[in-house]
């Protein structure tokens, strides 16, 4: 276990989870299969990933007066996150609708980030000194650009090794890519970012070249089933998925492949042991319904990987 911190910017939302057979077209009532409500938010959910997975994690965020806050609250001191986090009762905390097709697991999400959608330079200027003094800090684009922007440069002037999870995706300059050791997309992210669509490895090699070229140090491709592609100026590494069992739900499995990614990488792995660390945390996840709720101990991680 590693005591250098993980400090995640990023966003809380509740997860309201349909599951049904289709979606509904426009004007169309469906009757549903199952409802759950549960904690989610991509920089929330990376959190509960990393902290299970081993880290010493802090999370900055914003948050409304509400129940749903109380919600985040819990599960952050549940699963030994320290939050920096500030209440706004002009706003409200965030929540997504998220769908899920019964025959595979698939999902299609809207987010609406409430008061989290008003992180600013204020926020992170706050937290200057714990970002900076971070071995690893992560972000992703479920708060503003300008926000991830002004962390990960921070982040870069203490020496902290950066991630960013470029999602959702939308168009990157290289001034932030600079400040990128690590980009994550995976494969609609990806072909989002750079133009180039990503249906296989070698896709997934092209699109890691561009980003490259963009100005991130390395880039990983989360693949799915297929997996993870590494790419940075001296090698590639494809790192296959593991077999753990059916597949029930697919949504947060970009975020434990993030959180398990932050863990290996503050514990100073190799890069070929941290991709096979990220990997096993997504892969045990999906066996899981639920976002943050599916996310797998450092216990279960190691069981799967020796």
């Amino acid at each position: 276990m590693s005591d250098k911190n993980i400090v995640i910017l990023g966003v809380f939302v509740a997860d309201t989870a349909y599951r049904a057979s289709r979606q509904p077209d426009m004007g169309e009532t469906i009757i549903g299969n199952e409802f759950s409500l549960g904690p989610g938010g991509k920089g929330s959910n990376q959190a509960v990933a990393a902290a299970l997975a081993g880290g010493n994690v802090h999370f900055i965020s914003r948050l409304g007066k509400d129940d749903f806050a109380n919600m985040a609250i819990r599960l952050w001191e549940q699963s030994g996150i320290k939050p920096h986090v500030t209440q706004h009762s002009d706003s409200y905390t965030g929540a997504a609708y998220i769908f899920i097709e019964n025959s595979s697991g698939n999902n299609a999400i809207i987010v609406s980030p409430g008061a989290a959608a008003d992180i600013n330079d204020n926020d992170i200027l706050a937290n200057k000194e714990l970002i900076q003094r971070s071995r690893v800090f992560m972000t992703q684009l479920e708060q503003s650009l300008a926000a991830a922007n002004t962390a990960l440069s921070y982040a870069k002037e203490g020496g902290s090794i950066t991630i960013l999870n470029p999602a959702p995706a939308q168009p990157l300059g290289e001034n932030i890519l600079n400040l990128c050791d690590f980009v994550t997309p995976n494969e609609i992210e990806a072909e989002q970012i750079t133009g180039i669509p990503v249906k296989s490895v070698s896709d997934a090699e092209v699109a890691a070249d561009k980003l490259l070229e963009k100005g991130a140090s390395a880039a990983v491709i989360t693949l799915g089933e297929q997996g993870a592609l590494f790419k940075d100026s001296k090698q590639i590494i494809h790192q296959p998925s593991f077999q753990v069992g059916p597949i029930v739900e697919t949504t947060g499995a970009g975020d434990a492949f993030n959180g398990g990614l932050a863990v290996a990488l503050a514990e100073e792995m190799p890069i070929d042991k941290a991709l096979r660390f990220a990997c096993a945390t997504a892969s045990i996840s999906v066996t899981r319904p639920g976002t943050a709720p599916s996310m797998p101990d450092r216990n279960e991680i190691d069981t799967l990987i020796t």
